[in-house]
């Protein structure tokens, strides 16, 4: 009970944030939005706003007043202003936020197919990941959730995540075997860890950093950026491209905002998203080649040599167990494998 008057009084406070950093008065529909009085929509993101992500995010704002010929204004609250991703991911179904970007599995609360995001080696390399991702099918699968609350817009990259560890070079599933690696707090990435014979540890981001330099962890799990913009690589030396998951983010919008929209401004919403989604990808590359450039200046080795086979095949019962318990993620395991053949 006391819980749920905490949350209560939370989204109260927001409320009254977000209407006092709204205008005097605002369109309720984009039917009868003008440049004078614009629909004004809120998008929270927890990603410092000089994020890749965040400037992409940025980017979307941007053209939206630019498409809409200023009917449209899309207000973001970065650097997590308005809570972590699961409190705004509930203030989103409350109506008290329009837009969130959200790692994707976060959704699944929501959306059990979802967990499939999660999951090692739906994507077997960036292309893979790409096509799938682009596809007519998925475009449908971020529209069918309209009844749980949300829709997906677009997604953007967070790239593909590997182990990296304090010194020792991981290139089978047996070297991490006896290893504490920090993982999210995130039902399929306990289970792939602890699939492999690992010991998953679930911490605070904010702690990974001193937890390596006094090895009351051995190595944690992450894509290449974190190794120089988290100082990351200043503690752990070897970083093993396993390439076991690509975890997208993904831009969801509210139903009731949604339905608060003309056909045309769906479009013009949906058109802008995707824009700031190609944006996205070719600053995630260069984003990640300089990473990648800065660690090894860093001394941090990086393993290729790495049996992705043995990786793949001892995860698979992981992959397998939630097909079998979410109907959902089957059902999207079958999307990705048709957009990655291109198939209708």
């Amino acid at each position: 009970m006391r819980n749920r008057l905490i949350s209560g009084t939370v989204a109260l406070v927001l409320v009254a944030a977000l209407a006092a950093c709204a205008p005097a008065s605002g369109a309720r529909t984009s039917a009868e939005a003008t440049p004078e009085n614009p629909l004004v929509l809120t998008l929270a993101n927890n990603l410092d706003d000089d994020h890749v992500t965040s400037q992409a995010l940025a980017s979307f704002a941007e053209d939206v007043k630019r498409r809409s010929g200023g009917r449209v204004v899309v207000k973001i609250y970065g650097s997590g202003q308005l809570g972590a991703e699961p409190e705004v991911l509930g203030q989103l179904h409350e109506g008290i936020v329009d837009m969130t970007r959200t790692s994707a599995p976060g959704l699944a609360t929501y959306a059990p197919g979802y967990h499939t995001f999660g999951l090692p080696y739906v994507f077997n390399s960036e292309q893979e990941f790409y096509e799938a991702m682009d596809s007519p099918q998925m475009a449908e699968y971020f529209r069918s959730t309209a009844d749980e609350g949300f829709l997906g817009l677009t997604y953007y990259s967070s790239g593909a995540r590997s182990f990296y560890t304090r010194n020792t070079p991981v290139r089978t599933p047996e070297d991490l075997r006896g290893m504490k690696i920090r993982v999210q707090d995130m039902r399929s990435q306990t289970d792939l860890v602890g699939g492999l014979g690992a010991a998953p540890v679930v911490m605070a981001f904010s702690d990974t950093y001193t937890s390596l330099q006094t090895g009351l962890i051995d190595g944690a799990e992450s894509n290449e950026t974190v190794l120089t913009e988290s100082a990351h690589g200043e503690v752990s030396h070897a970083f093993s491209k396993t390439e076991h998951t690509r975890i997208p983010d993904v831009l969801v919008i509210s139903t009731q905002t949604w339905e608060r929209l003309a056909p045309a401004d769906e479009q013009m919403l949906t058109d802008a998203a995707r824009a700031s989604t190609e944006q996205q990808k070719a600053a995630w590359a260069k984003t990640t080649e300089q990473a990648v450039a800065e660690a090894k200046a860093m001394g941090v080795e990086f393993i290729t040599d790495v049996d992705t086979t043995a990786f793949r095949d001892a995860s698979r019962p992981v992959v397998d167990r939630y097909a079998r318990q979410y109907p959902e993620v089957a059902e999207l395991l079958s999307v990705i494998t048709a957009g990655k053949r291109g198939t209708p």
